[in-house]
Formats: C-alpha cells, structure tokens, sequence
C-alpha cells in the first residue's frame, strides 16, 4: 500500500510508536475515515497524528486529537519517561503543545488536525458526533486507561475501530493497564479482534446483527 506521509519528518519528532504502527494507524483510519471523523487520546508531540492525520487527509476528513499537554504519569519530573526539552519552567509542569503544533505545521496537517487541549473526560461530556476511528494513547494509569475507554468507545460507529496502543501481556514487559482495558473491550461483546502490531491492539466496532463467533447459538 502507498503511504501519503512525510517519513524524514516522523523521523525527528518524539514519541513512543515504531513505524510498523504506525503504518498500522494510517492504514486502519484510511479505511475508518471514508465513514467519518477519527479521534485519537494522547497527542504528546504528534508523531501518532501525522500517521492518523495523512490518513484523514486523503478521505478529507477530520483527526481530532485530544491531549492535556501536561505530559501523563510516566513522564512527570523524575519519572523514567521525563524529558527536560518539553518541562515548562514558568508552570513546572511538562508542555507538549508548542512541539504538537510545530509537528502539525511542518506536516501540512493543520486543516485536517483539530487539537483539543484537555482531558479527554471533559471532553466526553458533551460530545455527540459518532466516531469511525478511536486511538487511545494517553494516561497508562488503570483509572485513566478506563476512563478514557469508558468515555469514547460509546461514540465508535458500527463498523468502526478501537485502537489501543501500548499492549503487553507480559508484565515484565510493560505496564498492564492497557491489556486490561483490551480484555474488557473484548468480553464487551461489541468488538471484533483483529491481528495486533507490535503492541498496537485493533478492534472493530460490530455491526447491528453481528453475533460474536465465541458466544454458544
């Protein structure tokens, strides 16, 4: 498949996704955005966002990419993940915003990525347009990963997908929120398992009807 995206630039901007899923994300969202807008949950500095964003750009539709910019757990002041280039002096606090934004500029993406800065919950409150595509990616705490499932997975169209990054069913691997919430997804009922890359889960939404092969007829 022929990808649309500025490789050289993914290459210099920060975050935690390898090339394979990302070009797992562009190829799910150029399916799911031919049906509707895309969401994703944890923007850090935009390297999921070029992936997903040149992925809506060719269908033109729209990425909203939701992120606090506050920086999640792992990635506070004295945390394995804390990065002094993105720490805020005036604030104290980590700030990925400005990076966010200078990635969405230099990848020609700013009419196709809406950044909504804050917690995705808040967010979720009043939000009422159906979704073909939802990347959660924020928070690895349980009650945050939850959260955030909790709130978005309601607004996935039939049809749709649920990508969870961040994956591992070993726990010496990695932390272990994420494979908790893909379980619960999955035991949800609503959703289709699908082959994983790297640590990229991918769930599709089922549509009306659809009965689930490993329930008993």
């Amino acid at each position: 498949m022929d990808i649309h995206v500025d490789l050289k630039l993914l290459e210099n901007v920060k975050g935690f996704l390898d090339e394979a899923e990302g070009r797992r994300l562009y190829a799910t969202a150029l399916d799911a955005g031919r049906r509707g807008p895309c969401l994703e949950i944890g923007s850090y500095c935009g390297k999921s966002a070029i992936w997903l964003g040149s992925a809506c750009r060719e269908n033109r539709q729209i990425l909203f990419s939701i992120d606090h910019h506050r920086g999640s757990e792992e990635q506070q002041p004295g945390e394995e993940y804390f990065d002094p280039e993105l720490f805020d002096p005036v604030a104290c606090k980590p700030d990925t915003f400005r990076a966010f934004r200078q990635t969405i500029e230099k990848a020609g993406l700013e009419e196709t990525v809406v950044p909504i800065v804050s917690p995705s919950p808040v967010v979720a409150r009043s939000w009422a347009t159906p979704l073909s595509l939802v990347f959660i990616d924020g928070g690895h705490a349980f009650a945050t990963t939850y959260t955030d499932y909790n709130s978005w997975a309601g607004h996935i169209m039939p049809g749709g997908y649920l990508l969870i990054h961040d994956i591992f069913k070993d726990p010496e691997a990695g932390g272990q929120a994420p494979w908790h919430i893909y379980k619960l997804a999955l035991a949800s009922g609503l959703f289709a398992e699908l082959p994983m890359t790297g640590t990229l889960g991918v769930l599709r939404r089922r549509q009306c009807g659809e009965i689930p092969d490993d329930l008993p007829l």
